[in-house]
């Protein structure tokens, strides 16, 4: 598999970071869930630092993806609708705005309860804005609310990789998938 895209699939850098993310977005929004329930400690503390220091790596992460994405060229794309092309491309920007606005949210949260900001304990970062008690609360209701409507995105995301797999019966889902291998069409299908 090559590490760079071509006319028929996606390259294992991309499809790296794609799974990578995915994998961590969802498990950071589950422990980030789990974590708000546990009584006082150190080991909460512990927990929300490690919570922090995930979201800034996929802030991070998602940063590589762009840079990595601008320098090369995206298959083509299956035949579909142009409609469906549209939602598709729409949804694909929409899912990395929330992946970048949810550590954003998360990093003016903890400036505006004025904690530090470690990543793995190894260096700290500036807060984004001064503290503010204040707006705390929306904030970090804002933070929420923005991970569950990037878990509505992520459904109607998978949902339309599974119907171009098992109805469209194309190569959306398998250009992706980390060992797949887009089908070859039978003679005759132009697909």
């Amino acid at each position: 598999m090559s590490l760079r895209s071509n006319h028929r699939q996606w390259g294992s850098v991309i499809k790296c970071f794609h799974w990578i993310m995915a994998l961590g977005i969802l498990g950071n929004g589950v422990w980030g869930l789990l974590m708000v329930g546990m009584s006082p400690s150190i080991s909460k503390i512990n927990v929300f630092a490690l919570h922090k220091s995930i979201g800034l790596t996929l802030l991070a992460l998602l940063l590589l993806r762009l840079a990595w994405r601008l320098s090369e060229r995206a298959p083509p794309d299956e035949p579909m609708p142009c409609w469906q092309r549209r939602v598709a491309h729409a949804t694909h920007a929409f899912l990395y705005v929330l992946i970048a606005a949810i550590p954003l949210s998360g990093w003016w949260f903890n400036s505006v309860t004025g904690k530090p900001l470690q990543w793995f304990k190894l260096f700290n970062l500036p807060a984004l804005t001064a503290k503010n008690e204040g707006i705390s609360h929306v904030v970090r209701d804002v933070h929420e609310y923005l991970f569950f409507l990037l878990l509505l995105v992520l459904v109607s995301h998978v949902g339309a990789a599974l119907k171009h797999h098992v109805f469209d019966r194309d190569n959306v889902l398998r250009r992706m998938l980390p060992f797949g291998r887009p089908r070859t069409p039978p003679e005759g299908d132009h697909r």
